[in-house]
């Protein structure tokens, strides 16, 4: 597995710079996504509606609106 693309605009073009919190979104080589953002589950897992679940190998990772919204026009309709 390796990251094909990113989606959306590149920290730095998103005025990240300070290595700060950059989140970032990727496409994988086998067409799946990788999200780097803040790792929020502790906070978040109880929040999730009834019908969701979580593995434990999974993490709930926030990102910014900013980094979506910029993303849009790169994530496949299909």
């Amino acid at each position: 597995m390796k990251i094909v693309r990113r989606l959306g605009d590149s920290p730095r073009e998103r005025n990240c710079a300070t290595g700060q919190t950059c989140p970032d979104i990727f496409e994988l080589s086998d067409g799946n996504f990788a999200v780097i953002g803040t790792e929020a589950t502790a906070d978040l897992e109880s929040e999730l509606p009834p019908d969701s679940a979580r593995a434990d190998y999974e993490r709930i990772v926030i990102i910014t609106r900013e980094t979506l919204v910029r993303a849009k026009a790169d994530i496949p309709a299909a």
